[in-house]
């Protein structure tokens, strides 16, 4: 009787346990936006092997010793499954799995894959080995639970594409409703999403403005905006394009069809799936060749990779730096109350402006918004209380005053020039200066040596290091010690809470002025 009713407490929490694997599985894949390369790129990297088989190891050991027959084994093996459930428990994410449809069709797929696979080896096998065989199964079904996505996801492939192409053709056909609609396409690796709202606030002083919310940067996520946001009356619309792989900003300027363009920056981010600089060059300048010959292309000319790049269109400039830029914020100026700095307009008139964000690359990227509003018509005097109106994007250099320190949360996916510019702006404080960092990821075989040379710029930037991660961080430490940077005030932990805690322990010579650059994706975290 013991054994039977053990027997079924096995089976519940052994399903629980298999379930709760699987969510966490298709939370990985959404992550990695459902492509299968970037995907598999993923589960390539050694830690998140090692992740894996730490979730699934319990059911490895709970399914031998079910398999024994007797009533201990059975208890143990419930044991087993119960530490399975705990280790797969969801826990807060950054970006939680978002419970698509798609999901929902995925995830529906994949048991229904499983029951199959698991009802064909009960039939298949013997009587006399049919507990054996089952557990084998069910074992394998439980370790290939990565690779079933895949597969699943190629089963499902056709329907999806069905799905997709629906909704694309009704956006397509909302926006060719609206022939006055100006577009304005914003991408880069960086900076884009700062632009596009500081962009919308000096815009809606004028105009009706739609912009794609959060990070809806993909054709599907414009395509949501557009279906179910898009209204008759809106004048201008702000398309943030997100890429990871060359084509993806052609897919989406091919549906919105850009009149002006923006890229804000280039750099090495997504180098795991794009493979090269020279890609990611391509794949941004695909919005310049998407905007008409009438159009307009803003340039960041502070970033090498655009500047050198020539494009056959119209272009305004826009930067800080002493080049022959059409739109420069010069005169930068930075404080605990926020940054102020100049700019002229095409006659010549110089207008000061202040912003309660600090940074020079916030300032950089408001002197990219105000070149769009001014060159949309409005002057650059009506400028000025929207900017000074500008509120930090969240988790970029956003400058939080707590009783006792100021933050500066730049915790959204850094790359090198963004991390190099929020240390620069942590340098210009006065107080009792912290760096708190991760590092950077998704870099490739650039990742040891682009964070190595951030420890070493980062070393006469600040006065303490608080790194998480022994070894996610050992670039950052090796290039500190290089650079000079006193070991004793170099702090390395285990996780985020202790680091705050660490830095709460730090002795207060001074206000402290604690920069958090970076804050792992929840697939790297």
């Amino acid at each position: 009787m013991l054994y039977d009713v053990l027997t079924v407490i096995w089976a519940v929490t052994y399903v629980a346990g298999a379930v709760l694997y699987e969510l966490y599985i298709v939370h990985m894949f959404q992550q990695n936006s459902y492509k299968p390369r970037e995907y598999m790129e993923w589960m390539g990297v050694h830690s998140n092997v090692g992740r894996l088989l730490g979730k699934s190891l319990y059911a490895v050991i709970s399914l031998p010793l079910a398999a024994v027959g007797n009533t201990g084994c059975i208890a143990a093996a419930c044991v087993m499954n119960i530490m399975t459930i705990v280790v797969n428990k969801p826990h807060p994410a950054k970006k939680p799995l978002v419970y698509t449809k798609r999901v929902k069709r995925l995830f529906l797929t994949t048991i229904i894959v499983c029951l199959i696979i698991a009802a064909a080896a009960f039939l298949a096998a013997p009587g006399f080995c049919r507990v054996r065989v089952c557990s084998t199964v069910l074992l394998l079904i439980f370790l290939g639970i990565p690779f079933l996505i895949l597969l699943v996801n190629q089963i499902n492939k056709p329907i999806e594409q069905g799905i997709d192409r629906y909704y694309i053709n009704d956006a397509a056909r909302i926006l060719r409703q609206m022939p006055d609609l100006k577009v304005i396409g914003i991408t880069g690796s960086y900076g884009k999403t700062s632009v596009k709202y500081f962009l919308s606030t000096l815009l809606s002083s004028q105009y009706n403005v739609l912009y794609t919310p959060g990070n809806y940067n993909t054709t599907l996520g414009v395509v949501r905006t557009v279906r179910e946001q898009m209204k008759p009356f809106h004048e201008i619309f702000l398309c943030e394009m997100g890429a990871r792989e060359v084509g993806d900003i052609k897919e989406i300027c091919d549906l919105v069809h850009p009149d002006y363009g923006i890229i804000t920056s280039i750099g090495p981010q997504h180098l795991q799936s794009f493979h090269t600089i020279e890609n990611i060059i391509s794949t941004k300048f695909e919005l310049a060749d998407a905007v008409p010959t009438d159009g307009r292309v803003f340039l960041n000319y502070d970033n090498e990779y655009i500047r050198s790049h020539r494009i056959d269109k119209t272009v305004v400039s826009y930067g800080i730096s002493d080049n022959d830029i059409t739109y420069r914020a010069y005169d930068i100026e930075v404080s605990p109350n926020g940054s102020s700095f100049k700019m002229r307009d095409d006659s010549g008139k110089e207008v000061a402006f202040h912003t309660r964000l600090v940074g020079d690359h916030n300032v950089q990227n408001i002197a990219g918004a105000i070149a769009v509003a001014n060159t949309m018509g409005i002057p650059m005097e009506n400028l000025r209380y929207p900017v000074k109106q500008l509120e930090s994007v969240p988790h970029r250099l956003q400058l939080i005053k707590q009783k006792d320190r100021i933050l500066l949360d730049d915790s959204y996916n850094s790359n090198k020039n963004g991390f190099m510019a929020a240390l620069d702006t942590l340098a210009m404080f006065k107080e009792l200066r912290i760096l708190m960092t991760p590092g950077m990821v998704e870099l490739g075989e650039k990742q040891y040596g682009e964070n190595k040379e951030v420890g070493m710029y980062a070393a006469d930037k600040c006065d303490y290091a608080v790194l998480v991660g022994k070894e996610q961080t050992r670039p950052i430490q090796d290039g500190l010690t290089e650079a000079g940077f006193a070991s004793g005030r170099m702090i390395v932990v285990d996780t985020l809470q202790e680091a705050f805690q660490m830095v709460n322990a730090i002795p207060d010579e001074k206000q402290k002025v604690v920069l958090i650059e970076n804050d792992l994706p929840d697939n790297y975290a």
